[in-house]
C-alpha cells in the first residue's frame, strides 16, 4: 500500500466510525491480502477498474497505483466523504454513492469523466474487483456478469464456501455455479483466514477471478430461457430431475421425461449432476434453438 495511505483502524478511530453489521461490514486490514487481490486482476495503467464496496479505500489504494482509472461505488453515505478527502490527490480515483444492485456497471464506468488518465477509447472496457458482503454475493454476481457491456475480468472477494460453489463441477453442481460458469471461467485462487478483517467474521474467505466468455458458455440458447430450466431444475434440487421439472414448469411427469430423454439425460437424474451443455440441451428441447 502508498506509504502514505492511512490503515483502517487509524481512519475508524480518526472519524469515531462504528462498522454496520446490517451491511456486511467486514474490512480487509491485512496488506499482503490487499496485494494479492490487486495482483489477481492484472492491472495495467490503461485499465478502467470499478471497484464494489471500497468501504475505507484500503483496497482501492493497491488499485488507483496500478490502474488508470478506479470508479467506486459504496453503500454506506458516511464513507463517502471519508473517502473523498483520502483520495483528493488522485484525481483518477472517483467514489459513488449508491446501491449495486441498482445500478448499471457499465453505465457507472460512462458516467464519470472520460479525460482521466488510462481511459479507453470506447469508454468501454473496464475490470471488476469486489470485497462483496457475504448476503448479497449471489445477487451481485449475477448483476454483475449479466451487465452490459459486461467487464471483461472479474475478482470477487467472497466466503470460502460460496468459493467452492462457484468452481463446482457436475456433480456438486448449484444454481449459483451454473449461473456463474454460463458467462464466466472462475478459477479459486487464494485464501483469506477470518484474523485478516476487522471485525473478524464467522468464516475464512477465498479471491476468486472470473475471466468472461467472449460467448456464453451454451450456445443457441437464449439466456432467459436457459435459466428458467435451470431454475426449475434446481427448485427441488433434492428430488429427481423429472419431479422439479413438474413442479418448476408446471408440467405433467410424462412431458417432463419425454424432455429429458430426448435431450438425453436420464429423469432420475438430479440437477447438481448436468454438465451446462446438458442444461443447454434441454433448454433447447423446450424451448428450441435461439
Amino acid at each position: 500500500m502508498n506509504n502514505n495511505a492511512p490503515s483502517p483502524l487509524e481512519l475508524i478511530r480518526r472519524h469515531n466510525l462504528n462498522l454496520k453489521k446490517s451491511l456486511g461490514q467486514n474490512l480487509l486490514v491485512d496488506a499482503s491480502h490487499l496485494t494479492r487481490i490487486a495482483d489477481a486482476a492484472d492491472l495495467k495503467k490503461t485499465d478502467t477498474i470499478l471497484e464494489i464496496g471500497p468501504g475505507l479505500g484500503a483496497l482501492t489504494h493497491h488499485l488507483a497505483e496500478r490502474a488508470g482509472r478506479v470508479v467506486a461505488v459504496e453503500l454506506d453515505q458516511r464513507l463517502i466523504p471519508i473517502l473523498r478527502a483520502e483520495f483528493a490527490g488522485r484525481p483518477q480515483v472517483s467514489f459513488v454513492h449508491g446501491d449495486i444492485l441498482k445500478l448499471s456497471p457499465a453505465e457507472l464506468i460512462l458516467a464519470q469523466p472520460s479525460d482521466r488518465i488510462g481511459t479507453n477509447s470506447n469508454g468501454e472496457s473496464y475490470k471488476v474487483v469486489a470485497n462483496l458482503p457475504y448476503y448479497i454475493t449471489s445477487a451481485v454476481l449475477r448483476h454483475v456478469l449479466e451487465s452490459l457491456p459486461p467487464p471483461t475480468l472479474a475478482v470477487f472477494l467472497v466466503q470460502q464456501e460460496v468459493a467452492q460453489r462457484m468452481v463446482a463441477q457436475p456433480g456438486k453442481m448449484s444454481m449459483l455455479a451454473v449461473s456463474v460458469q454460463f458467462y464466466a471461467c472462475p478459477r479459486a485462487l487464494h485464501g483469506i483466514p477470518a484474523g485478516a478483517f476487522l471485525p473478524r467474521p464467522k468464516v475464512d474467505s477465498r479471491v476468486v477471478r472470473l475471466d468472461l466468455r467472449p460467448q456464453p458458455a451454451v450456445a443457441g440458447v437464449e439466456p432467459g430461457h436457459f435459466f428458467s430450466i435451470v431454475r426449475a431444475g434446481f427448485g427441488q434440487r433434492r428430488k429427481q430431475l423429472r419431479n422439479s421439472l413438474v413442479a418448476g414448469l408446471s408440467c405433467t411427469k410424462e412431458q417432463a421425461d419425454l424432455w429429458l430423454t430426448s435431450s438425453g439425460i436420464d429423469p432420475r437424474r438430479r440437477a447438481e449432476t448436468l454438465s451446462l451443455q446438458e442444461w443447454g440441451e434441454l433448454t433447447k428441447t423446450v424451448y428450441g434453438s435461439a
